[in-house]
């Protein structure tokens, strides 16, 4: 019995499937063109994706946020004039802005050279291979994790914290790690984090659990806090979003009473006073009265 064109068929079988396994093979990136990329993960390993185009979001569409925006401005610029500058840790309340911030520092400042490789919080056991694409090229990189949190022992946590502290591994002097988190020390805390030295059950040194808890976000050099708008904040910030929008069509609208407490309901009913519930709003009320103002006399 002849079996060679059975045994072929099967090692063409077995050659596709472990071509599955395979990394793609990454395109190169021309980071003269592209501004940003992603860091895909493939099987045992990933490759950078070039990304098409920038969120148009500018560092003027960010308001009510203004300390913050200046204490990453400021630090970013030192970074690309080439001085001394820190990790960051951008922490606080979902909707206010910390993601968009980091996306509109790109848009201000590719044209200085500056570049941003979004890294997703499971792919940071990758770091090394990531900064090994981009060392010794002639830009600088913001490995850009989002909405960050992790449990301790992950892996990626490990990796982080060597990374952060420079004690085992590194990144070169074109690279920093830009983060953002809900949480402040981007790991749960307990109840019992708050017992003190009292024993709590199966940890035996609580403190030193409590230090490991805060370790990493110890390693950013800065921390940028974004917390909830007061009502004046927030109203400030729908009326600012009006009158951009309003602008950008030309337009005019009549901020009301009535607009404010709609305003307001908007924001109770959202449970959130922030930029996104702001602008949000805004987009809904300045639409509906263009809208109006287009149709014809009795329609």
């Amino acid at each position: 019995m002849n079996l060679e064109p059975e045994l072929t068929e099967q090692l063409k079988r077995v050659l596709s499937s472990l071509e599955l396994l395979l990394p793609k093979t990454p395109q190169k990136i021309d980071w003269a063109e592209c501004h940003a990329a992603n860091w895909r993960r493939h099987s045992f390993s990933g490759y950078l994706e070039p990304i098409p185009s920038i969120e148009g979001i500018h560092l003027d569409d960010l308001l009510g946020i203004d300390k913050q925006k200046w204490a990453v401005e400021e630090n970013t610029s030192q970074f690309l004039a080439g001085l001394p500058a820190n990790n960051i840790l951008l922490w606080g309340t979902r909707g206010t802005g910390k993601s968009s911030l980091v996306r509109a520092m790109l848009r201000s400042y590719a044209p200085q050279g500056l570049r941003v490789i979004q890294v997703d919080k499971d792919d940071l056991v990758h770091l090394p291979d990531i900064v090994d694409e981009v060392k010794g090229q002639p830009y600088k990189y913001i490995i850009f994790s989002d909405d960050v949190s992790f449990e301790v022992g992950e892996s990626s946590y490990k990796m982080l914290k060597s990374a952060l502290d420079g004690s085992v591994y590194a990144p070169p002097e074109n690279v920093l790690i830009y983060v953002t988190s809900n949480r402040r020390h981007l790991l749960p805390e307990y109840e019992s984090d708050n017992r003190g030295a009292m024993m709590v059950e199966g940890e035996i040194h609580h403190g030193e659990a409590v230090e490991e808890k805060i370790s990493l976000s110890g390693r950013f050099g800065i921390w940028v806090a974004f917390h909830p708008f007061t009502q004046d904040q927030y109203l400030e910030v729908v009326k600012q979003w009006v009158g951009k929008l309003c602008r950008k069509k030309d337009a005019e609208l009549e901020w009301t009473k009535e607009a404010q407490d709609e305003a307001i309901l908007w924001s109770q009913k959202k449970g959130d006073r922030s930029g996104r519930i702001a602008y949000q709003f805004a987009s809904g009320w300045v639409g509906r009265g263009l809208l109006a103002q287009r149709k014809p006399a009795g329609v």
